[in-house]
């Protein structure tokens, strides 16, 4: 008797432990989701179809672009220069060999330009105003892919979660940020602007744009850009990923454009 007493106390003390450890699994949140950002298209503009966009941004008051060369696209080249908003052409101000050199991302600092390359592990600078060469240097990024800066570094993307936070001086890396999204790793960081205080880049292949805070490496935010990229490959078929984002800090105003993209969106947000 005291046996199977002892038994019935064993199983109820089982039995309200199971219901604990339910109770406490049933309790566990998952992360919130990622803020999205609303916008309004505001204006557009007309851009050169063959213009392969790797850097964007805005420099005495214009679009500053420079396009990269894929060995597939023998229309297109390794550029810097002016867009004319009007016409969607670029006045052109910096050419790279392609043979040897596949244009990237590319920011001004101090009145000098950086132009990174793809492959080469090597950043081009220039005078921001004549655009005539200065320099170069060599980074260990094993690929350059987008550049910006919060007005003392330069930081930059290389097609990994990693942005590199580089001294323009001598661009030497200062310390480099993890870029995730509720602790997940995300990778393929592209083109970047800095817009009070947050980066924002472009995912290579898809239709969006991350807010991310620069101390942490954490996305703040998100805009989904897909009806854009949808009607830019729905007018030209060849359009490729989104990609390029510029922001005049005189006007606010904020500029989004793809790789072979008919079209430059000025776009409104709370940012």
């Amino acid at each position: 008797m005291r046996f199977i007493t002892i038994l019935s106390t064993v199983a109820l003390l089982l039995s309200v432990y199971s219901c604990n450890d339910n109770s406490t699994a049933g309790n566990e949140q998952s992360p919130p989701p990622i803020p999205v950002i609303n916008y309004a298209v505001v204006k557009t503009f007309p851009h050169d179809t063959t213009s392969f966009t790797e850097g964007f941004l805005v420099h005495y008051g214009q679009l500053l672009e420079s396009t990269g060369s894929p060995s597939d696209l023998p229309q297109t080249r390794s550029l810097v220069g002016f867009v004319d908003t009007t016409t969607g052409k670029m006045n052109v101000k910096i050419e790279l060999d392609s043979r040897k050199y596949f244009g990237e991302g590319i920011v001004i600092v101090k009145d000098k330009l950086y132009l990174l390359t793809y492959k080469n592990q090597t950043c081009f600078v220039y005078n921001a105003t004549s655009f005539n060469p200065i320099g170069q240097f060599r980074f260990s990024n094993k690929e350059g892919w987008g550049l910006t800066t919060n007005g003392t570094e330069i930081i930059m993307s290389d097609g990994t979660d990693q942005l590199t936070f580089i001294n323009p001086d001598n661009f030497t890396p200062i310390r480099k940020v993890r870029v995730t999204e509720n602790g997940v790793s995300r990778n393929y960081i592209n083109e970047l602007e800095f817009i009070n205080g947050f980066i924002y880049a472009n995912i290579w292949q898809q239709d969006m744009i991350v807010k991310i805070d620069p101390a942490t490496g954490n996305i703040a935010g998100r805009l989904d850009i897909s009806t854009l990229g949808n009607e830019a490959r729905g007018r030209q078929p060849d359009a490729d990923a989104s990609n390029g984002i510029a922001w005049d800090s005189a006007t606010d105003k904020i500029y989004i454009t793809g790789k072979l993209w008919p079209t430059i969106y000025e776009v409104k947000f709370s940012h």
